[in-house]
């Protein structure tokens, strides 16, 4: 799972997500909240991570081109950051 580092991967694997095609299978935004639920750490590079995992992308181009309907789509779900 390109650009999802071990410790992304392992919070995924508590998830039951442990290969690409069951990430392909999830909408990177609900992930996200699910994710953020249980480390409120996570942050907006782990969205970008997941969504260029399930492209095959960079996630540093994913936050380049995608920040603004990320942030948006945030938003809309009560998770946009402060």
């Amino acid at each position: 799972m390109r650009g999802l580092g071990p410790k992304s991967r392992a919070q995924l694997a508590q998830l039951g997500i442990h290969d690409l095609a069951q990430l392909r299978q999830q909408d990177a935004y609900a992930l996200y909240a699910r994710l953020k639920a249980q480390w409120p750490a996570a942050n907006l590079n782990l969205l970008y991570a997941l969504m260029g995992a399930q492209e095959d992308r960079d996630w540093r181009d994913i936050a380049r081109q995608r920040r603004s309907e990320a942030l948006l789509r945030l938003d809309d779900m009560g998770l946009a950051p402060k």
